[in-house]
């Protein structure tokens, strides 16, 4: 592979460099044992054992992993009692940040080493590149442990199928990480509102993007090069395919799969049914060392109780214009959301529809914010109304969390008490079958049928 042989200058990035540019910057204070940044200081002390408490593993503990680490630390009675990561850098961080929490977890390099070797877990948290999440999964559900796993479920449907009938082998809970599914607001806004109460009267649009600006392929310090031996061991050609595997068919689906999955699985939550087919146009456009494309914007078509409904999805990387959001469109309104308040968090009602100040004083809505004033121009050449927006009623529900810790939340819930989980297996499976056959899409470029069995696995 022409990335790996021409090791690019990023190969040759500082220690220095890599702490102040990457995502992970301020990893080097936890490297040496102290605090990073805004810490999980509000979390119960760890070291008071409870009777429920769960033991768990993190298996990966690279940037998502330490996302999941950060929320876990925040509930109640988990303890991370070993970590896993084929990156000493990894291992030395986690290991460190846990340490100042009360966690003093066993360290391991291989994940087969630690479940050889762990006794009395109860759970583990798999938080590695895609192409090993089935394999992890499978082996923790037969070692007799519950699993979250980070979405998406797979790079490959075959893989993703087989994690859903090692759970159901197994007897043992495997949440999938789409973690809206268990943020209040996604549940009070697609449930209550949307579903419940008709708030859009039919929703005939969806629309939803994830638009990022241009970024510079990741690198790593010098002195935390992974041996050649050991990245053969696991399957990567070099540094720069471990660093950034997302971008590589191998090991990853490419930014449609890596973000769009979050947000399509909402099209169906709302619909209450799978696409009909999808129609994409996308390409490698931009980026010349990524083997997946680097833009891609997709339609969904679905065939709804009360009749064909649509959805529009894009994901750019060359611009963040606009950031994250989900729209949905119906004739009586729309609703905007977002995991981020400010880029969506607000119902717009259209002048014909039926009145919601009654939802607002029952607090499913709050009241409406002062719309913008109309305003004519006029000139000689063309005669320009500006209609105004309709006003805003924003929700009531707010997220006080990090976005993951509902999620996390429900599947320990689920592990000690029983209750459903949010994304099951079967239910993660539907939203990998639509992004998988949307990048299959782009290939083909022509339109792509789904068939109702194809989303049973």
């Amino acid at each position: 592979m022409g990335i790996s042989e021409k090791r690019p200058a990023i190969d040759r990035i500082t220690r220095r460099d890599f702490l102040k540019s990457s995502a992970t910057a301020g990893l080097g204070v936890a490297l040496a044992g102290t605090a990073l940044g805004q810490s999980p200081s509000q979390a119960a002390p760890a070291a008071a054992k409870s009777a429920d408490e769960l033991r768990v593993a993190v298996i990966g503990c690279g940037a998502q992993g330490r996302v999941l680490i950060e929320s876990m630390l925040r509930i109640p009675s988990v303890r991370i009692a070993a970590i896993c990561d084929i990156w000493s850098y990894s291992r030395q961080y986690a290991g460190n940040y846990l340490k100042k929490y009360g966690h003093v977890a066993n360290v391991y390099e291989d994940y087969r080493e630690l479940l050889a070797a762990e006794k009395g877990l109860q759970a583990a948290v798999v938080a590695t590149p895609d192409w090993v999440h089935a394999e992890q999964a499978d082996a923790c559900l037969r070692a007799g442990l519950h699993v979250y796993c980070e979405k998406e479920m797979s790079n490959s449907l075959d893989k993703a199928r087989s994690m859903v009938l090692a759970a159901r082998e197994t007897g043992k809970l495997l949440q999938i990480g789409h973690q809206r599914r268990s943020n209040p607001r996604y549940i009070h806004a697609i449930d209550r509102l949307i579903r419940d109460r008709s708030l859009l009267g039919r929703v005939t649009v969806a629309y939803a993007q994830w638009n990022r600006a241009k970024a510079d392929l990741l690198g790593w310090p010098e002195k935390y090069v992974i041996d050649q031996a050991t990245l053969d061991k696991y399957g990567y050609n070099s540094m720069t395919e471990f660093r950034n595997w997302r971008l590589f068919k191998k090991f990853g689906g490419g930014p449609m799969v890596d973000l769009g999955s979050h947000q399509i699985d909402l099209f169906s939550w709302v619909y209450g049914t799978h696409p009909k087919s999808v129609v994409a146009s996308g390409g490698l456009d931009y980026y010349k060392n990524w083997e997946w494309y680097d833009n891609v914007m997709a339609i969904y078509e679905f065939e709804t109780k009360e009749g064909t409904s649509r959805a529009f999805y894009q994901v750019q990387t060359t611009t963040q214009h606009g950031g994250f959001y989900e729209t949905f469109m119906g004739d009586n309104g729309s609703l905007v959301l977002s995991e981020i308040p400010q880029r969506g968090n607000w119902a717009m009602r259209e002048p014909h529809a039926p009145e919601w100040d009654s939802l607002a004083k029952a607090g499913l809505l709050q009241s409406e914010s002062v719309p913008i004033q109309k305003s004519t121009t006029k000139n000689v050449y063309v005669d320009v109304r500006v209609t105004a927006e309709a006003g805003r009623w924003p929700l009531p529900v707010e997220l006080a969390k990090p976005a993951h810790q509902p999620h996390l939340e429900n599947f320990f819930d689920a592990v000690r008490r029983g209750t459903s989980l949010n994304c099951p297996a079967e239910l993660a499976y539907e939203s990998c079958v639509a992004v998988l056959k949307t990048n299959e899409a782009v290939r083909a470029r022509r339109v792509m049928d789904f068939r109702p069995e194809q989303f049973k696995a």
